[in-house]
């Protein structure tokens, strides 16, 4: 009898994603006319904070932000990181974004201030053009021929690589170094890749499959790339994104070469040194030299400092000092706290920052999220964790959210579909969120309990 043949699914061999608190933020969620969409991006509620971020971007976009700073306030759990990650999102890849934590700055190690300039450089990038004479093309043939080893016995030494590239135009075979083979495989070229090899330095980029061969079956999606144009042999301009911190290591641990980033290497000390002001400066003035000629260009990043109250009144003194650099970026600050110390001092401040400082920043206010935006939270974190939960699980989650806070009703989640998988069910119901609740304290029941019962515990 005949049969059907069986077809089984192949899982992808891609690792999976890891999933942070903050995986499901992908925009603000803004409409054509800046105005926030309740429920868009991975963000619920808050409109009046998003259209307030989403002037920020623009302001960003347009190089109009330099210098200036921005402070997210509200209390804990109303979304202040979500906003600001959203913000990144929103200015893509392309602009530096460099989170931290006030905390930070306190170590053994370096001092507090250059851990805040290290982080200020970090979230300043330069555009570098350079025009580089390649080798371009499709990858027709990669042939390592090998030779016996000069020390004798049975082994053998790779010689030369033999590499044919072909564009629309034309083909060309290349004999090619060894190290450039070594570079080869450590870029994963094969047969069909589109590549491009720098004539002076053999430096090799993949820049993706070529698209004839998008139209096979390949279990991993591949970025397709057209067959290049003109000649192998060309000047092409090539674009390069680093930051003032990448130069900074470049230039306190030379590495060689003809490009750009290793003459600017080169120029200020030869020998590996720490990264110190007069290097900065120096190296500052070779940045300026080279936005002057219109070899590169600046693009100030984002500084995100959480938990800004952490900070002492002598990392204050430097931000507000840093900020009016002409080489700064956007900083952009979050705090839950209201009135407060200011560290190292005996000032009471809102938000524990000095008022000097407070006069130069715009503030953001972030609100307590409502019972229903909390469900439309709670149902994209179910989502994104792959958790399958019932609309009753929701509302009884949210209404202990709305009790305690919106992070410990995320937080009950996971133990509770651990609960239903050990119960041998898919969904979680309302016995597996009244069971974890009772099993887990929230920061407020626990406050409670220990004031309760405070002569059982030392002192």
């Amino acid at each position: 009898m005949y049969r059907n043949p069986e077809v089984l699914k192949v899982k992808s061999t891609t690792k999976s994603q890891r999933i942070s608190a903050h995986s499901h933020v992908k925009a603000l969620g803004l409409d054509n006319e800046q105005r926030a969409i309740r429920i868009a991006g991975g963000l619920v509620g808050q409109e009046q904070a998003r259209e307030a971020a989403g002037i920020i971007v623009e302001m960003i976009r347009r190089k109009k932000m330099a210098g200036r700073a921005v402070l997210l306030a509200g209390p804990p759990g109303t979304g202040k990181t979500a906003l600001a990650l959203a913000v990144a999102q929103e200015l893509g890849t392309r602009v530096p974004f460099c989170p931290m934590v006030g905390s930070e700055v306190y170590s053994t190690e370096i001092k507090k201030t250059e851990v805040l300039m290290e982080n200020f450089r970090r979230a300043i990038g330069l555009r570098i053009k350079e025009t580089k004479e390649v080798y371009e093309g499709e990858v027709t043939e990669m042939t390592p021929l090998e030779t016996e080893s000069s020390y004798g016995g049975y082994g053998k030494t790779i010689s030369h690589v033999v590499i044919g590239l072909r564009t629309v135009k034309g083909a060309k075979q290349l004999k090619l170094d060894p190290s450039i083979y070594e570079t080869l495989q450590k870029e994963k070229v094969e047969v069909g890749d589109v590549i491009y090899i720098e004539s002076n330095t053999g430096a090799v980029k993949r820049q993706g499959r070529c698209d004839s061969y998008a139209t096979e079956y390949d279990l991993e999606t591949e970025e397709y790339v057209p067959l290049p144009k003109g000649d192998v042999h060309k000047k092409k301009e090539v674009v390069q994104d680093v930051t003032l911190h990448d130069l900074d290591v470049a230039n306190a641990r030379p590495q060689g070469g003809q490009d750009i980033l290793s003459i600017m290497g080169s120029l200020i000390k030869p020998k590996k040194t720490e990264i110190t002001d007069k290097l900065r400066k120096e190296i500052n003035k070779v940045v300026n030299k080279y936005i002057d000629q219109g070899i590169a260009e600046l693009v100030p990043g984002v500084l995100f400092i959480d938990e800004v109250h952490m900070l002492d009144i002598e990392c204050f003194t430097y931000l507000h000092r840093a900020l009016e650099s002409p080489l700064a970026p956007i900083v952009i600050f979050a705090t839950n706290r209201g009135k407060c110390l200011v560290r190292g001092t005996e000032i009471l401040s809102p938000h524990g920052m000095p008022l000097d400082l407070l006069d130069r920043i715009m503030i953001i206010r972030t609100l307590p999220y409502g019972i229903e935006d909390m469900i439309e939270i709670l149902r994209i974190r179910a989502k994104v964790e792959h958790i399958d939960i019932s609309d009753e699980s929701l509302q009884i989650l949210s209404e202990i959210g709305n009790k305690s806070t919106l992070r410990y009703a995320v937080q009950l989640m996971t133990p509770a579909n651990i609960l239903a998988r050990i119960n041998g069910k898919e969904q979680i119901e309302r016995e597996e969120i009244e069971e974890v609740h009772d099993l887990f304290l929230d920061a407020k029941s626990s406050a409670q309990l220990l004031k309760q019962e405070d002569a059982k515990y030392l002192k």
